[in-house]
């Protein structure tokens, strides 16, 4: 199975520039916006960018057009749903180590160059809430699979009921969120539950948490790729 997904694989790695060159050159580009403004605006303190977003949202964009666009090519090659969602997964984890490396490389210089030279906050946001590196390599690699498997959640949804299970499932969720929040003001909950997140270990909410929903995700993505039309 390991060699025919590995085969399969090709079908995305065809397209690197959407897997590797766009992240890559869009990352640079939400680099250099606010490096040249705070260069020009010294505040002498930090100054946080949430730049880095950016690279994510490109991730995301192709793992929702891996589950609704290729998806479907792939089928008529006569690819399985179970090779094709393996070698999916694999091109993931590819990704995943290896942006998650180098933004934790990023991180360190950024740190050791005091932000760049204009004390810039944008790599090493997880060095705020934990000086371990480990758990700060983890943190990258658990959140670029967290947005993986929404990726993939999200495009097999698509496949699976058009945008109408789409907007659906979205609405659900707007609700039940609501309604948690409502709760939770309710019954005066928001201060332990900020506790919670301020005690326990680092690494429960910046690794374990983000990877079981990872996990989930993907899982759930797999269930529904099964029953997809072509």
């Amino acid at each position: 199975m390991m060699t025919r997904a590995l085969a399969v694989s090709r079908i995305h790695t065809v397209a690197w520039p959407l897997l590797v060159a766009w992240p890559i050159g869009i990352l640079a580009v939400a680099f250099a916006i606010p490096w040249a403004i705070f260069a020009i605006v010294q505040t002498g303190e930090s100054n946080f960018t949430g730049s880095v977003s950016a690279l994510l949202g490109v991730a995301l964009a192709f793992y929702i057009g891996a589950m609704t666009q290729t998806f479907p090519f792939a089928l008529g090659m006569s690819v399985t749903r179970r090779d094709y969602f393996a070698a999916t997964l694999l091109v993931a984890l590819a990704q995943v180590v290896g942006f998650g490396v180098m933004l934790w490389a990023l991180s360190a210089v950024e740190t050791a160059t005091g932000g760049w030279g204009v004390d810039m906050v944008m790599f090493g946001i997880p060095n705020i809430f934990t000086s371990n590196p480990i758990v700060q390599l983890a943190t990258y690699l658990a959140v670029l699979a967290l947005i993986a498997g929404i990726g993939l959640l999200i495009g097999a949804l698509h496949r699976r009921w058009g945008v109408t299970g789409l907007l659906s499932v979205g609405a659900g969720l707007l609700v039940a969120l609501g309604l948690a929040a409502i709760l939770m003001t309710w019954q005066g909950w928001w201060p332990a539950f900020g506790s919670w997140f301020a005690d326990t270990p680092r690494a429960v909410p910046m690794v374990a948490l983000p990877a079981v929903l990872a996990t989930a995700f993907t899982v759930g993505a797999w269930q529904l790729v099964r029953r997809a039309p072509a």
